[in-house]
């Protein structure tokens, strides 16, 4: 028997509401009613959600560490990979890594708005 009823992606950053309407446009999500500012939640069709929590002090995460350590970042998997990259970039992400573009296991990294590494693949 489950212990939780769902899972909830949380990124810290400075600014709640861009990387809300970021990642609402990214996954066709609806942002979800907003009990203070400080936090904001989105459901995304399929049932991820994801939720988004002031930090004042906020530092963006490096791509890739320095110590080559691995550490979370989002993975969305996408129909037309080249497509998509062009509707991110328009909203706002930076490409991180670029090297291994095209091929069958084409991946694209990028940093949110926030600058949270996330990529894209074929899905």
């Amino acid at each position: 028997m489950a212990v939780a009823t769902a899972a909830v992606l949380s990124l810290d950053c400075a600014e709640p509401e861009e990387l809300a309407e970021f990642y609402a446009e990214v996954l066709g999500a609806e942002i979800l009613a907003v009990t203070n500012a400080d936090r904001i939640e989105l459901a995304a069709p399929g049932g991820a959600r994801m939720a988004f929590l002031r930090d004042h002090g906020y530092a963006p995460p490096s791509w890739p560490r320095p110590d080559d350590s691995q550490q979370a970042h989002l993975e969305l998997l996408v129909d037309d990979i080249d497509a998509v990259e062009r509707q991110v970039v328009d909203l706002g992400a930076r490409p991180l890594e670029t090297r291994f573009n095209g091929g069958p296991h084409d991946v694209r990294i990028y940093a949110d708005p926030a600058g949270h590494p996330f990529a894209l693949r074929l899905g």
